[in-house]
């Protein structure tokens, strides 16, 4: 059984960081894509940033240049920098990933909240 494990959130300033952590543990084989999400209330989920195995990396417009994505293969962690963080950055984040076989596990979502 896979289990992730998100750290980090919290209650923050407009112009303020966080990190975000998921540790993977249990049985999990080979990840290939990590990934972390977010939805703010009344909204759908959206992909925020996901980084390969490869190290290659995608994020949403909304973040490019104040996020970065990171993970640390030996530990099975990713990490998420969001810095200069504003209000429409509330949400709650989720990590997710995807094995090298298909199989695809979420984490239970950690509430980010940019508030003065």
């Amino acid at each position: 059984q896979v289990q992730l494990v998100e750290s980090g959130g919290g209650l923050v300033q407009p112009g303020g960081s966080l990190r975000l952590s998921c540790a993977v543990s249990g049985s999990i084989g080979n990840i290939n894509v990590m990934g972390w999400y977010r939805q703010a209330p009344g909204k759908q989920r959206d992909l925020v940033a996901a980084i390969a195995y490869s190290g290659s990396t995608s994020y949403a417009d909304s973040v490019k240049g104040r996020f970065t994505i990171s993970r640390d293969n030996a530990k099975n962690t990713v990490y998420l920098q969001m810095n200069s963080l504003k209000p429409e950055d509330t949400a709650v984040y989720s990590c997710r990933i995807v094995f090298w076989g298909g199989g695809v596990s979420w984490g239970q979502g950690t509430q980010v909240t940019v508030s003065s």
